[in-house]
């Protein structure tokens, strides 16, 4: 399982590089104010992207299934109706962030001074979404077949072009925050290229799936149950996060500033765990279709084990630099910034466990086809974060909202193992 994971992890380090180098880039040559509109941006796209990467992800799970059980035919045929699918869902999402973008942005309270530099950064992001569902949907594909390496390889190089396309862009050209966002876009455009043109040459059934592209009505019952519900854990997830947000830029430009570089860190930081978990999802589910009960239960035993190494050692190393790795974003001097995400990080990484454990139960009850846990346990963690942070700011301020983080988490990691106590004879046989 971890050699599986390994790649995951490593390309998400890749794809999270070249958005911490557009956080770098803006921060230090354009300012904190475009920082400040890049990660509110960054806030909404990750919650409107997150809707095709759950739908992505929960078809996984039934491509991971039928791979384990050996069914050739529905494998094809789950690749097709999948495809069609998520692909009309991505064209819907797209057109309505695109219509109503103007009421969001407002509704998330963006100060006026930024509120040009948000729009410009979300509508030329927006622009490049449909390379993001293809990347996602073949690269569910070639990890739920256990494949985690090309889709590594393709965004190492699409990382590397980003990379190279922000300093072009935003030094010498001047773009701007378009800039930023136009040089992400060329890169998920090559990433899913690249992941495509793979797919197309290596993968049995798929080439024959998308020459007789149809829906299936049996497996499209069983792909849309798997992927609606792992959507809308996906996006209730990343909602309540979008909630947040608009708390924190209801605080002004230096906190949105300061929330925006260290969320960056935290991501960062947590990273391989949640890897972990989405590769566990596909352990879980290929086990499960070949009836390995026993290799599920050892494999929590040990996505445990590593989960709390892992965050014992990274959370020591976020407390300790928490300031001078807020200088990576921005310039040293500008030191309300700094305080901001240095107080955040010194709270949150302390029990970056929780969020490891988070994510292994996520998998866990997704890839048994129990998707619907994973709903429960992102309300329990999302609910109380947005509760606690609405109700108490106002009150202590913005400690209020760094501490309803880790328990919100608490409580959602309890309710999971309780539940996973009681019913795992029923679930693994």
């Amino acid at each position: 399982m971890l050699k599986f994971a390994l790649p995951m992890m490593l390309g998400n380090v890749f794809q999270q590089l070249y958005q911490i180098v557009d956080s770098i880039i803006v921060g230090k040559f354009i300012g904190s104010d475009a920082l400040a509109a890049v990660g509110a941006s960054y806030t909404l796209m990750v919650f409107l992207t997150s809707v095709i990467l759950g739908l992505c992800m929960g078809s996984g799970v039934v491509f991971s299934y039928y791979f384990g059980a050996d069914d050739r035919e529905k494998l094809r045929l789950s690749f097709s109706s999948s495809f069609l699918f998520i692909g009309i869902v991505t064209v819907c999402v797209n057109a309505a962030a695109i219509i109503f973008l103007n009421p969001i942005l407002k509704l998330l309270m963006i100060p006026d001074d930024i509120f040009n530099d948000t729009k410009i950064y979300t509508l030329t992001i927006l622009g490049g979404m449909i390379f993001s569902f293809l990347y996602n949907y073949f690269a569910s594909v070639l990890r739920s077949l256990g494949n985690s390496k090309v889709p590594l390889y393709t965004l190492i190089i699409a990382a590397v072009l980003n990379i190279v396309l922000d300093v072009v862009f935003i030094l010498p050209l001047k773009m701007g925050v378009f800039g930023a966002a136009f040089a992400t876009i060329i890169a998920q455009c090559v990433s899913a290229v690249l992941t495509g043109i793979y797919c197309f040459k290596k993968v049995e059934n798929i080439k024959t799936a998308f020459l007789h592209l149809k829906i299936d009505k049996s497996i499209f019952s069983e792909i849309a149950q798997n992927s609606v519900l792992a959507s809308v854990q996906q996006s209730i997830m990343n909602f309540g996060i979008l909630m947040v947000q608009g708390l924190i830029n209801s605080f002004g430009v230096t906190v949105m500033a300061g929330f925006a570089a260290s969320v960056k860190i935290d991501g960062f930081a947590y990273l391989p765990v949640q890897d972990l978990g989405n590769a566990f999802s596909t352990f879980i589910a290929q086990n499960n279709g070949a009836g390995e009960y026993d290799r599920i239960r050892k494999g929590i035993r040990w996505t445990v084990v590593f989960d709390t190494l892992f965050c014992a050692v990274i959370s020591i190393c976020v407390v300790i630099f928490a300031p001078q790795l807020m200088t990576i974003f921005v310039d040293a001097s500008d030191t309300a910034v700094i305080e901001v995400g240095a107080s955040y990080l010194r709270v949150v990484s302390v029990f970056y466990c929780f969020i490891g454990y988070l994510f292994m139960l996520y998998g866990l009850y997704r890839g048994l086809a129990k998707t619907q846990m994973s709903i429960v346990l992102t309300v329990i963690s999302l609910g109380l974060r947005v509760v606690l942070a609405y109700t108490l700011a106002p009150v202590i301020g913005l400690s209020a909202v760094w501490w309803a983080i880790p328990i919100g988490w608490f409580c959602a990691d309890l309710f999971g193992f309780a539940f996973w106590i009681k019913n795992s004879k029923k679930l693994t046989n």
